[in-house]
C-alpha cells in the first residue's frame, strides 16, 4: 500500500512558500476555542508550544521531568546548523539541502528536507531575539565552525553547551505563555495512552508520576514531541529516562512507524567501562574540529600514546577519506573506528576505543596566539600553553568533563573515544504537514521519521526540532485545525475515554501482579545486548533472525519473572522504568524485523551482506528507494511504502574521499 506524503505541487524552492500562502487558516477568535495537547517539553514540544499557544490556541503540555528545562535536549552540545553563509564560503540553503540527503544516503524525503535547510536561517535569527548567547567573533559577528559530511562552517554553537541554551530560550518563551494562561504546563506527567474517537486523535491519558492517579486529557489535536527511541539498547548516550512510550502508544492506537531501523550510532563516545553503567556519555562531534583519529600502526601496541612517534600513528579517517578526513559523516567515522578495533588496533584496557588527538591543532593556535602577541622567540612548551587556552575557551566545559568520568586529563594527553547508539533516525511516519495517517495526530522533532533519511549529520537535530516547532507546526496544524473549529470540546467521560484509562490500568496491573524474582533492569539489559550485537553498527541475516527470536523470549520471560514493586497510586520510579522496558520489548521486534527487511546497507543500516571490496555501505536503489512504515497488528506488523522519487538531486553512491 502507498502512502501519501501531501507533498505541495510546484518546484522545490517554491513549495513552502506557496503552501503559506494558501494553506487553510484559523482565525483568532476560533483558536480560543481550540485546544491542542503537546507531548513532551524539550526542543520540539516547548517551541511548538510556545508558538501555538502565542498564535492564540488552548494549549497543555506535558513533560515526565520535574520542568521542562531538564529534557534531553541539553544533552546536545556542539551547535545548530544553519545556511547563513556568514562564512562567505559557498554555503546556501541548496547545499544544505543536498548535503542533508546525501549524508541520510538518500533515504529521506526531498521536500521536507529543503524546508528544512529553507528555514533553517529563521531559527538563529528567532534565537538570537530570545537572548541565545552564541558563540560570536572578534568584530562581532555569529561564530561557525564545521561538522561533519560538509566541507563549509554552517553550525552555530554556544560552547560545548549549544543544547541547553537553546532549550533555555524554548523554555522561558513556554514560561511566557505559562505566565499569560495560555498554556497549562503538566509536569511529572507521561502519557500512557492515545484516545481516538470516530479515527480522529481527541485526548490522552496521562498518569501523574507523583500520586499515580491516572487522568483523562482531551485536545482537538495531539502532538507528540518526546523523541527518540535510543534507550531500547539500554547503552546509549540518551538520558535514562528517555523513552518511546508516547510514541508507540500512539503506534499501537493505528500511527504507522517509519524506518525504525534506522538509528545513528556516534563515534566520539566515552568507551564502556563497565558492566556497572546505565548509560554512555558523548562526547561532542564539534570536537573533530580540532582533534585528530588515530591508532597505532602497531596491531596491540600497548605504549603511552606521548611515547608513539607521529611516523607509527594512523590518522586512518584521513588516510581513508582525504576530502572530509576527520569531519566525516558519523556512520562512516563510527565504522572505521570499529574496523580497526575489530583488526586489532584499538587502545586503552578494552581494545575498543581510539585516540582523538587535540595536540597539533593546540600547536597550530599556539602559533598564531604567539605571533599575535610579537612572542617571535616562544618555545614549543609557551606555543603549547598558548595553543590550550583557546582549546579551552572553545571546548573547556567538555574537556572538562571527560577529566571527571575518566580521571585523564585531555589537555596532555589523547581522548580515548568509541563508537555509542546517540539518536534514531526512525520514528512516527509523517506527511509534509507533519500529521501522522492518524487524522489530529503529529509528530515533530526526533519523534518522526522526516527528515535525516538513513543517518543524521551532526549540528541538524536541533535544527529539526526547533523548525519544527517554531516555525512548521503553526502553519500546517491550521490545515487540519481549520476544519474542526464546529468541534466542541468533547467530555473525557466519553466511552473512548473510559476503555482507553481501563487499558492503562489493566497493564499497570499487569506489571505489578507479575511478583517475579528479576528487576526491570535485568531485562533491559538483556535486550540491550541483543540489540547491540545484532541490530547495532553491523547486522546480517543469521543475527537479525536470532535477534527476532530471543527478544521475543526475553519479552515472554518479562511478563511472566519480572517484579516491580510499590504500588500503582504512588510515587512509583520501578513501575515507570517497567511500563518503558514493556515497550521497548515491542519496539525491538520491530526494529529487527525492519532491518531484517532492509536488504541493503544505507547510512547507520550496515547489513554485512551489502557492501563495497571497501567495506562502504552499499544500497540497492532499485528495491528499496522507499519509506519503510509499519502498522501494528496485533503482534505482528504490516508493511505500507512510501515511494521516495529524487526530482532535484542525482542519487549516487557516496564518496567522503
Amino acid at each position: 500500500m502507498s502512502l501519501n506524503s501531501n507533498i505541495p505541487e510546484g518546484k522545490l524552492e517554491e513549495k513552502w512558500i506557496k503552501y503559506k500562502s494558501t494553506v487553510p487558516l484559523v482565525n483568532p477568535a476560533n483558536k480560543r476555542n481550540l485546544e491542542i495537547l503537546v507531548i513532551g517539553s524539550g526542543l520540539a514540544g516547548a517551541s511548538a508550544a510556545a508558538s501555538l499557544a502565542e498564535l492564540g490556541y488552548k494549549v497543555k503540555c506535558y513533560c515526565f521531568q520535574d520542568s521542562p528545562r531538564r529534557a534531553h535536549s541539553i544533552a546536545a552540545q556542539g551547535g545548530i546548523n544553519a545556511a547563513k553563509n556568514y562564512q562567505n564560503d559557498g554555503d546556501s540553503v541548496y547545499r544544505l539541502f543536498y548535503d542533508t540527503i546525501k549524508g541520510g544516503d538518500y533515504r529521506a524525503r526531498e521536500a521536507n528536507v529543503y524546508r528544512l535547510a529553507e528555514i533553517s536561517p529563521n531559527i538563529i535569527d528567532q534565537c538570537v531575539a530570545q537572548g541565545v548567547p552564541f558563540a560570536r567573533e572578534y568584530g562581532g559577528m555569529l561564530s561557525n565552525r564545521s561538522f561533519g559530511g560538509t566541507q563549509v562552517q554552517r553550525t552555530f554553537y554556544a560552547a560545548g553547551q549549544t543544547g541547553q541554551q537553546l532549550l533555555l530560550g524554548a523554555y522561558s518563551a513556554l514560561e511566557r505563555q505559562v505566565g499569560m494562561g495560555n498554556v497549562t504546563m503538566y509536569n511529572r506527567h507521561e502519557m500512557l495512552e492515545l484516545v481516538i474517537i470516530d479515527g480522529k486523535a481527541r485526548g490522552i491519558i496521562a498518569r501523574n508520576l507523583i500520586t499515580g492517579k491516572l487522568e483523562r486529557h482531551f485536545g482537538h489535536a495531539v502532538l507528540i514531541c518526546t523523541g527518540g527511541y535510543g534507550n531500547v539498547f539500554y547503552l546509549s548516550t540518551n538520558a535514562m529516562g528517555s523513552n518511546a512510550t508516547a510514541a508507540w502508544k500512539a503506534h499501537k492506537k493505528g500511527a504507522y512507524f517509519g524506518n525504525p531501523c534506522f538509528t545513528q550510532i556516534h563515534p566520539t563516545c566515552i568507551p564502556v567501562s563497565g558492566d556497572h553503567q546505565s548509560k554512555l556519555t558523548l562526547m561532542s562531534e564539534s570536537l573533530r574540529n580540532d582533534g585528530r583519529i588515530w591508532v597505532p600502526k602497531k596491531a596491540g601496541d600497548n605504549r603511552n600514546p606521548s611515547d608513539i612517534p607521529e611516523d607509527e600513528r594512523d590518522y586512518y579517517l584521513e588516510r581513508r577519506y582525504p576530502a572530509f578526513g576527520n569531519l566525516v559523516p558519523r556512520d562512516v567515522a563510527s565504522r572505521a573506528a570499529k574496523e580497526r578495533c575489530d583488526a586489532g588496533f584499538g587502545v586503552g584496557n578494552s581494545k575498543m576505543a581510539v585516540y582523538l588527538d587535540f595536540k597539533f591543532n593546540m600547536m597550530r593556535y599556539g602559533k598564531v596566539e604567539a605571533n599575535k602577541a610579537g612572542l617571535n622567540d616562544a618555545d614549543d612548551n609557551e606555543i603549547l600553553k598558548l595553543g590550550k587556552e583557546v582549546i579551552k575557551e572553545k571546548y573547556g566545559n567538555l574537556f572538562d568533563m571527560y577529566k571527571q568520568i575518566t580521571g585523564e586529563d585531555p589537555y596532555n594527553s589523547p581522548m580515548r573515544i568509541y563508537p555509542a547508539v546517540h539518536y534514531t533516525m526512525g520514528g512516527l511516519w509523517v506527511d509534509y504537514n507533519l500529521m501522522t495517517n492518524v487524522p489530529g495526530l503529529y509528530a515533530l522533532g526526533e519523534a518522526n521519521f522526516s527528515d535525516h533519511g538513513a543517518n543524521r549529520l551532526g549540528a541538524s537535530a536541533l535544527m529539526q526540532g526547533l523548525a519544527d516547532g517554531y516555525f512548521v507546526i503553526p502553519y500546517t496544524i491550521g490545515d487540519y485545525l481549520s476544519k474542526e473549529i464546529a468541534v466542541k470540546p468533547i467530555s473525557t467521560e466519553h466511552e473512548a475515554f473510559a476503555e482507553a484509562e481501563k487499558n492503562v490500568n489493566d497493564i499497570i496491573s499487569k506489571l505489578l501482579n507479575v511478583k517475579g524474582t528479576k528487576s526491570v533492569d535485568h531485562y533491559h539489559k538483556k535486550l540491550g545486548k541483543v540489540m547491540w550485537d545484532k541490530c547495532g553498527m553491523a547486522r546480517n541475516t543469521k543475527g537479525l533472525e536470532e535477534a527476532i527470536n530471543e527478544i521475543r523470549e526475553i519479552r515472554n520471560e518479562f511478563w511472566q519473572n519480572v517484579r516491580v514493586t510499590g504500588l500503582a497510586d504512588e510515587f512509583n520510579p520501578e513501575l515507570e522504568k517497567a511500563g518503558r522496558v514493556a515497550d521497548f520489548l515491542e519496539l525491538g521486534e520491530l526494529m529487527c524485523i525492519d532491518a531484517l527487511h532492509r536488504n541493503e546497507s544505507c547510512g547507520g543500516h550496515f547489513r554485512e551482506e551489502s557492501q563495497t571490496e571497501e567495506g562502504e555501505a552499499l544500497r540497492n536503489d532499485s528495491e528499496y528507494s522507499y519509506v519503510a512504515a509499519w502498522e501494528s497488528n496485533g503482534d505482528k506488523w504490516n508493511l505500507h511504502k512510501e515511494a521516495l522519487n529524487f526530482e532535484n538531486i542525482k542519487i549516487a553512491q557516496r564518496s567522503y574521499k
